[in-house]
This record gives C-alpha cells, structure tokens and sequence, in this order.
C-alpha cells in the first residue's frame, strides 16, 4: 500500500514526465482538476506550468497549444468549484475530513477571502491549495457570479499567462535549461510557497505579541 502510494506521489510530481508523456491535453486535465474539484488541492500547478513553458521553449510543445486551452481549462474549472460552493453553503464547513479533503485548507481559503475580498478571486491563483478551495468559498459567500466571472478571467489568464511564458522566456534566455529543469522546478516550488511561509510567521509573530505580558515602567517618586 505505501509503495503504491509512493509510486503514485512520484508519477504527479513528475512533471517533466507528464509533460513528455501526456502533452498539453494532460496539462490541461490537471490544471482543470487542482481549480475545479477539492480534490485537486495537491496538485502541482505552477512547477506544471513552468516547466510546460521550459519545454515549449526547447520546441517539445508549441506555444499556442498551452496558452489559450490551459486558460480555459483555469477558467471553468473555477466555476464548477463556485457552483459547487454556491450548492453546499455553509454544508460544506461541515465535511468531514478525508484523503481528499481538509477543513483547514478550506477556511484558509475563506480567512483570505475575508481580507482580500474581490481581488481574492486573482490573487489566490496564485497561492497553492487556495487557489483550489477558493472558488467554493466565493460560491458559499453567494459572490454575485458575474462579478466572480470577471475577476475569474483576469486571474486565470493571468496565471497561466505569467506561468507558461515566464517558463518560456526562461527557457529561451537560458540554452540547455530545460536539462536542469529540476532546479527550476525548486525554485517555482520555493516562491510558491513563500506567501504561505510569510503568513505562517506573522501569524505567530502576533500570537507571540499577544501572548507576552505588557511591559510597565515604575512610577518615578
């Protein structure tokens, strides 16, 4: 069992394998996957989307068959996981957890949306595992769909867009990156990660800050 699920981790973090193996089609199903279904949370879509980019850039895939069919995989994806959200309500705060599925991954999505309000719906593109349950979250906050719609669309184009052609100017700067593509991929990894790293500390910081007592100066005689 843990072999098999060794194998499987090993198979959809191999991106430079998945780009090779299914080309643009398997780009597409998993981006549309990690922004559609709850599911998709773990899924590795910026290094994806980098690295699809690299290998464009060194002729594996033509450009113009990654840039327009992955926005539109982003962009409805995005809006079965509203209506999912604007289904369940408040229901889906209740679920239980699963493989599949985290509470917490969920109210941080719905803790970012509070604070960013709108423009959550770009800038949780991208921020991992947010970028996923945010949809819901704006469906569940009954979010007037057409003003979702047009944020969704600016996001989506704009995430895929500054993935994919970040990766390709990368690789056209570059020669012979797409053969250290593993650093790459760390690197994208390691940005990806840095606004969640950033938040973690701050919130601490403040718990600290909350927690320590007050300092009080004597009273002169």
């Amino acid at each position: 069992m843990l072999e098999s699920i060794r194998h499987l981790l090993h198979s959809i973090y191999d991106v430079e394998g998945i780009i090779r193996t299914g080309g643009p089609l398997l780009v597409c199903i998993i981006v549309f996957i990690e922004t559609g279904f709850f599911v998709g949370f773990f899924l590795p879509g910026d290094s994806l989307l980098v690295t699809a980019g690299v290998f464009s850039a060194a002729g594996v895939i033509p450009l113009k068959w990654l840039l327009l069919p992955v926005m539109l995989c982003a962009i409805v994806g995005d809006q079965i996981g509203y209506w999912i959200g604007r289904g369940a309500g408040v229901a889906i705060y209740k679920r239980e957890d699963s493989f599949f599925f985290r509470r917490r991954h969920l109210q941080r999505a719905h803790d970012f949306y509070e604070k960013y309000g709108g423009k959550t719906i770009i800038l949780a593109r991208f921020v991992p595992i947010i970028r996923t349950f945010c949809p819901p979250v704006a469906g569940a906050a009954q979010m007037p769909y057409l003003r979702y719609l047009t944020y969704d669309i600016f996001g989506g184009a704009i995430w895929v867009g500054t993935m994919i052609l970040g990766g390709f100017f990368l690789g056209r700067t570059i020669p012979n990156i797409s053969q250290r593509i593993h650093y790459v991929i760390l690197v994208v990894i390691f940005l990806s990660l840095l606004p969640a790293i950033i938040s973690i500390l701050r919130a601490r910081r403040a718990e600290q800050l909350v927690a320590a007592p007050p300092i009080t100066t004597s009273e002169k005689p």
